[in-house]
């Protein structure tokens, strides 16, 4: 019964998250420079939608801190129907917004306002998914249970590509004028749908077992012992989340720029690719989640960074061939394959970083914070490293990778499992002298 209910809440859930948050990152990849911030060079204007996309990302770290101490103080549930409810709205909005050429320069300050409340409301979404997912499941199954988030978010890319391919398929025209907004305004439909299935999710167990005294613990007295006693915590999730989300947006959102502006490559080129890698990737997740019940958590995410290391430069050569076949290929390797690898593995990682009292404001600091930086910039930083390199180079952008994969690799050696596992025990018995043990 409990399997029933937690399963399709988080899954369907995070892929409405999800659906709306691609959709406006494949937007201003294809559509937004034109039709927010018109200029006579088309590569300045899609570097100005794509600030607006890392705009959503800087306002993450608030959002994640806030709601991830809300979560720790009223429910995980709570938190995640009131994500939802803020990611949805802020998306049917900008659905509805005038262009450029209609309202002039209130028309980018809006959308700019609207992108910052849908980085508020998608800061809440993946780590209270991870905690509720994490906290409902058994020792045997966190695995299988922490990789209904990352198939949510895959559902909901593959639901985004898909209405992008299909948007693009019309032509410039439709795609410019309105097509562009039919999805952001059926944003408001689906998020009602969400919400109803959220509020009959039940709350964790393990957050009903925490003390009515640490729940309503003052926030900054949370967020001070968080940082005092778990700031290893903070760091391990930083480096992981931080590199996987730099890596990811790197694949599924300058990858379709670049097409685009360098390889007059169709832009339906690329959104099919993510479409096929985001399929795969749907087959690929509740597999890795398994594996992740029965081999170390470490060296699942050390295959997928490996992965994009030896990926991170024939990336290009690839690109750069303009064949639809090896384009797909590609993107399915690194979107379909390699990203799950390291995400589906790295959500129970990351919760098992911190105790109950602070699992929830732990992820939602440590991966926003990272996160917005690296996940936000990393698109912007690697589409201004080809546009003003001379020939428009790109080893840049593949050493970017290439940093970041290690990111993921440096964060698996500070495992803070043991730690928290020995502190759990020692608050239940004091008179009990407990030594870590490994982590598995």
């Amino acid at each position: 019964m409990k399997a029933r209910r937690v399963g399709p809440a988080v899954v369907i859930g995070t892929t409405l998250e999800w659906f709306d948050f691609y959709l406006y990152a494949s937007m201003a990849a294809l559509v937004f420079g034109k039709v927010f911030f018109p200029s006579d060079d088309s590569a300045i204007s899609t570097l100005a939608a794509f600030a607006t996309f890392a705009v959503g990302f800087l306002a993450r770290p608030l959002g994640g801190v806030l709601f991830g101490i809300l979560g720790d103080k009223i429910g995980r549930k709570a938190v995640l129907s009131l994500s939802l409810l803020l990611m949805g709205v802020a998306s049917g909005l900008i659905g509805l917004l005038p262009s450029y050429a209609s309202i002039g320069v209130a028309a980018p300050v809006l959308l700019v306002v609207l992108r910052i409340l849908q980085g508020f409301g998608a800061s809440a979404e993946l780590g209270s998914a991870i905690t509720v997912a994490y906290e409902h499941a058994d020792e045997k199954t966190r695995g299988r249970y922490a990789a209904l988030p990352a198939l949510g978010a895959q559902i909901g890319l593959l639901a985004a590509s898909l209405t992008v391919t299909a948007v693009t398929s019309f032509g410039d025209e439709f795609l410019y004028t309105w097509g562009w907004r039919i999805p952001f305004v059926a944003s408001f439909g689906l998020v009602a749908i969400g919400y109803w299935i959220r509020r009959s999710m039940p709350e964790t167990p393990e957050f009903e077992r925490v003390a009515t005294e640490e729940r309503t613990r003052k926030s900054a007295r949370l967020f001070a012992d968080l940082l005092r006693s778990d700031w290893r915590g903070l760091a391990v999730v930083a480096a992981i989340y931080g590199g996987y989300a730099a890596i990811s947006y790197t694949f599924k959102t300058f990858s379709l720029s670049y097409l685009s502006e360098f390889q007059d490559v169709p832009a339906n080129v690329g959104s099919f690719g993510i479409t096929l890698a985001s399929a795969v990737a749907i087959v690929v997740v509740p597999i890795l989640g398994r594996l992740c019940d029965r081999f170390d958590l470490r060296r699942i995410m050390l295959i997928g960074a490996v992965g994009v290391l030896l990926l991170a430069f024939p990336m290009f050569w690839i690109l750069d061939t303009g064949r639809p076949v090896l384009i797909w290929g590609l993107l399915i390797v690194g979107t379909g394959v390699l990203a799950p690898l390291m995400i589906v593995a790295a959500s129970p990682y990351m919760a098992q970083q911190f105790p109950t009292d602070v699992r929830s404001s732990g992820l939602g600091a440590g991966r926003e914070i990272s996160g917005a930086a690296a996940g936000g910039l990393a698109p912007l930083a690697a589409l201004t490293m080809v546009t003003v390199s001379p020939g428009n180079a790109t080893w840049g952008v593949s050493l970017l990778l290439m940093g970041c994969a290690a990111l993921v690799i440096v964060g698996l050696f500070f495992d803070q499992k043991p730690r928290v596992e020995q502190r759990t025990r020692a608050a239940a018995d004091p008179d009990v002298n407990v030594e870590p043990q490994a982590s598995r």
